[in-house]
């Protein structure tokens, strides 16, 4: 199992247990880019162009953002 797969696992399994390094990382492998930071917010886009703003909370990703690239990635994907 590669570690994209492993943060993709832990992802799906708790998207509130995944640090917020650890979500950067999963988007970077999933060929997601780094956009711009503003304040406190990153602006990362999909390889499809969907926009997604996360935040670092206490060293950790917020759940909802987590879900929200899940679910795009399945869609850019297909699900597995």
């Amino acid at each position: 199992m590669t570690k994209r797969e492993k943060f993709l696992a832990k992802a799906r399994n708790n998207p509130r247990g995944l640090s917020f390094d650890e979500f950067r990382t999963l988007l970077s492998q999933a060929g997601w880019e780094f956009e711009h930071q503003t304040g406190s917010h990153e602006v990362w886009y999909s390889p499809l162009g969907y926009r997604l703003s996360i935040q670092n909370r206490a060293g950790m990703a917020k759940g909802y953002q987590v879900q929200q690239f899940l679910n795009q990635h399945e869609v850019e994907n297909g699900k597995g």
